[in-house]
């Protein structure tokens, strides 16, 4: 199955069989075109992915060695994402399926992030039911996986994504764009307890997640700190301690609750999925917590762990064994439930 995702700033496609075994995965970045923007500019991503489409396209059959004959189905992300970006994939797959007189399935890109532990360069095999943490730029939730690619969604967040406030708080430090990778690596040099910053909805009695407070109260912090010259004075040390003491409070809220839902729902094991997937606290926390209560963790590589092809061909083959297809009048939506 050819597997395209162009959801969001990623242009990806990919060649999967079986559902498990990836034989190419190619992703282009639009990473450098947005960055003085400081954020994701969603009319200039549409275009990038109208550049790039055919091109990856190409490029990840010719890596996989195969040709459009050889292959059963085309998979395409269709929600959530940027309306515009996602058109671009959809109007591709659609033409293709076309020409080639393939079955077409639109695919959620939550799902795949859900299914990418599973594809066999990761793991052999994933226990069911388990609870899988997606935390990307634009998602956070918690979700009940079950035989079957059945899902339960136990709670998700109520304002900002985890990675849309890690985007942010870069921001606020002068730090670029995109902030995941460059505060991770800041935290590890600095003090998690140098400021205390709220841990929003850390014990309430649901799985709901919030990340607002947290994001607001760096902010505020900062701009208070910047006003004194504290910033300047202490320099990067001062920066490293920000870094730290954010990552400590937005990573103390997503194992805390991880965790509580394992406990309650009997989960075997707590797969980690989405960009933020690849946040060095986020993997040595959730580790060693779910170690304490005899759980195992998995999570992909990290290059399944951002937006790309294989995760959607890989679900895609799960629904087409089950009889899902879609026909060309398949479009797009921004929104979208794993329901």
């Amino acid at each position: 199955i050819l597997g395209i995702d162009t959801s969001c700033d990623e242009t990806a496609a990919a060649v999967v069989a079986d559902g498990r075994e990836v034989l190419s995965n190619i992703v282009a970045s639009q990473v450098e075109t947005h960055q003085e923007y400081g954020g994701v500019v969603p009319e200039l991503a549409s275009r990038k992915h109208i550049e790039a489409i055919n091109y990856i396209v190409s490029r990840s059959l010719a890596e996989a060695g195969v040709t459009f004959k050889d292959l059963e189905a085309i998979a395409v992300t269709n929600r959530p994402g940027l309306i515009g970006a996602l058109l671009v994939g959809v109007a591709a797959a659609k033409s293709l399926a076309y020409c080639h007189n393939l079955p077409l399935l639109g695919i959620n890109h939550i799902e795949g992030h859900i299914y990418a532990p599973f594809l066999r360069m990761v793991h052999d095999a994933l226990p069911f039911p388990h609870i899988c943490l997606t935390v990307s730029g634009g998602h956070t939730l918690l979700v009940e996986v079950h035989e079957g690619w059945q899902y339960k969604v136990l709670g998700s967040t109520q304002d900002d994504a985890a990675g849309e406030v890690y985007d942010k708080v870069a921001k606020y430090l002068g730090l670029g764009f995109p902030g995941g990778k460059v505060i991770d690596d800041l935290a590890q040099k600095g003090n998690p307890s140098a400021v205390k910053f709220p841990r929003p909805m850390r014990n309430t009695d649901d799985y709901q997640f919030s990340f607002s407070g947290i994001k607001t109260s760096v902010r505020y912090f900062v701009e208070k700190a910047r006003r004194a010259g504290l910033l300047v004075e202490n320099g990067q040390q001062a920066i490293e301690d920000i870094a730290a003491s954010f990552q400590a409070a937005v990573v103390d809220v997503l194992v805390y609750k991880s965790l509580r839902a394992v406990k309650a729902t009997g989960a075997a094991a707590i797969t980690l999925t989405g960009g933020v997937a690849a946040n060095s606290h986020l993997r040595a926390s959730l580790k060693l917590a779910a170690a304490e209560i005899g759980a195992e963790v998995y999570y992909p590589p990290m290059n399944l762990c951002t937006d790309n092809g294989a995760m959607i061909a890989g679900i895609a083959y799960q629904k087409y064994q089950q009889g899902l297809r879609d026909g060309l009048s398949l479009n797009a939506t921004p929104k979208g439930s794993i329901f």
